[in-house]
């Protein structure tokens, strides 16, 4: 078992708290993604867990075995940085095998290990040269698989793919997660970038100004994000906002655009003031018959071509917003359309705390 429980643990630098209380469990063999903006205490909280960050208060355990004041030898831990950390003056074969010599292990079972990993990730070709003959992708598979060679019950990442083009990225996080699928360890991988953690992780920590937002698959905080800090943050391009109103019709919108949002008790909490969410590939040019599309006038601003897909900044009577078409739509800035919005998919947040209703 290689379970990682973090129980109300707390960083301070100072005066200053960068980790407030947080609890969480990584269960056992689950690829866990920590992500949030920069400052938000995930890569903090993952320096905790290898035991380079002193903890203030709380609790780590690994594999129900309290690890809070263990050396970061002693805890069963393997860590991937950003820089990847190699020693440019030794072979690839002898960057896998520095750390299993320190440990004192066997000559033989160094040349197994190295060889298993190797052929797992696409390094056997590649043992005999030095870190300067290899590209970005190739120097961080080196880095990953001299972490998989310690066999270790838990596997940290530190922003791996920070440092590497954006074509590589998407074949790293791909390989990544295949990796995973293999060797099935307990990974817990912290990044910046939402569509790596969508992509890659069981599941997702969504972090903000040291707390946790919200933990769940990529579909369930991408469906049901539990604040607007975490509907505004999954997503590419992000959610659009209103500030609007509960009315006993539904919500009203500035400019008095009413949104006759589909859903039971609303009406009771008619007054309240709320947020207004709406995700731009659920605001359409068409109807569709779609029962509960809404529709609103706007004016086109911008148009983005992507190729399969088109990007627009429209004008609407509320306020500025985008929306995703599947093709170029043949419209051009200063168009005027009608967009529909499908209520079924909005979304609703308290104004005073931001958290969904």
């Amino acid at each position: 078992m290689a379970e990682v429980v973090l129980d109300r643990v707390v960083k301070r630098f100072g005066e200053t708290e960068v980790v407030a209380g947080i609890e969480l469990t990584v269960r056992d063999r689950e690829f866990c993604i920590l992500v949030g903006p920069s400052g938000c205490g995930k890569t903090t909280t993952l320096r905790m867990i290898a035991g380079l960050e002193e903890v203030t208060a709380g609790d780590i355990r690994i594999g129900g075995e309290s690890v809070t004041w263990k050396a970061p030898r002693d805890r069963d831990i393997a860590m991937v940085f950003q820089s990847y950390a190699l020693y440019p003056h030794m072979t690839v074969r002898k960057n896998l095998s520095f750390a299993l010599e320190l440990h004192g292990v066997a000559k033989k079972e160094i040349t197994r290990r190295i060889d298993e990993v190797a052929a797992i990730i696409g390094l056997t070709p590649l043992l005999e040269r030095k870190p300067r003959q290899l590209s970005g992708g190739q120097r961080q598979r080196v880095a990953v698989g001299a972490a998989l060679c310690r066999q270790s019950g838990v596997l940290l990442f530190d922003e791996p793919l920070s440092n590497l083009d954006a074509k590589l990225r998407v074949h790293m996080r791909t390989e990544l997660k295949r990796l995973h699928q293999q060797v099935k360890s307990t990974m817990v991988y912290v990044t910046h970038d939402q569509i790596e953690a969508m992509t890659m992780g069981d599941r997702i920590v969504i972090m903000n100004g040291g707390r946790i937002c919200q933990v769940g698959t990529a579909m369930e905080v991408y469906d049901k994000p539990a604040t607007r800090f975490v509907a505004g943050f999954i997503g590419t391009p992000p959610m659009n906002f209103f500030d609007g109103e509960i009315t006993a019709a539904g919500v009203t919108l500035p400019g008095g655009v009413s949104m006759p949002v589909p859903r039971a008790g609303l009406s009771a909490l008619a007054g309240r003031k709320v947020v207004f969410g709406m995700r731009p590939e659920h605001i359409a040019l068409r109807q569709n018959g779609n029962q509960h599309a809404a529709r609103v006038p706007s004016t086109i601003e911008v148009v983005e071509p992507l190729g399969h897909r088109t990007i627009l900044t429209a004008r609407t009577p509320s306020g500025l917003l985008q929306l995703e078409a599947e093709a170029m739509p043949g419209l051009k800035p200063g168009d005027n359309a009608d967009l529909f919005f499908d209520l079924s998919r909005a979304h609703l947040f308290d104004q005073a705390d931001e958290c969904a209703l």
